[in-house]
């Protein structure tokens, strides 16, 4: 059951990531809020495909579970992958871009394992007794966010973008 979950859980992943704006909203809001895009995604995944909202504390314990994955490896493998986009010398050139390339692929790789992590720990309670509605994974969007930037205000700030991630969510759900 938890290889099914995982599985199914990363191909949404993948699919709503690809999805038109997409990306750069997650990035935004990872930029701007400090959110953890996989953790984002699972949280969406378990209210659009297993429909079931994450408490509060649910998401919490999730992160903590995957919090030492992904500032150990996660981030240090982004951090590189992104430094090597202006230097240091001999960056940037075509040889520093292949080895980027490969940090991109890894750091990919990186963020499947943490999925996995996800779906080993991800609560299978009974599904909610209310379908998910746009309003409501935009409140649980906003309380992932809220759970990361730790700050108030800044959810309404990054609201375009929440908003762009749940119609993709719930476009074609089932």
């Amino acid at each position: 059951m938890r290889r099914e979950l995982e599985a199914e859980s990363w191909a949404f992943a993948v699919d709503i990531y690809g999805r038109s704006a997409v990306a750069d909203a997650c990035l935004t809001l990872q930029n701007e809020a400090g959110v953890d895009v996989m953790m984002m995604l699972i949280v969406i995944f378990a209210a659009v495909r297993r429909h079931r909202s994450l408490t509060r504390e649910e998401i919490k314990a999730l992160n903590d579970i995957c919090r030492p994955w992904r500032e150990q490896i996660v981030w240090p493998l982004r951090k590189m992958r992104i430094g090597l986009k202006a230097g240091p010398s001999p960056a940037p050139c075509d040889e520093t871009e292949q080895f980027r390339t490969k940090i991109k692929s890894i750091e990919f790789a990186a963020e499947g394992l943490q999925n996995q992590l996800m779906a080993e720990n991800l609560p299978l309670g009974p599904p909610d007794k209310e379908p998910i509605t746009p309003e409501r994974l935009r409140a649980l969007l906003a309380e992932v966010v809220t759970i990361f930037a730790e700050r108030e205000g800044l959810t309404a700030r990054l609201s375009s973008s929440i908003d762009v991630i749940v119609a993709a969510a719930l476009h074609g759900a089932g």
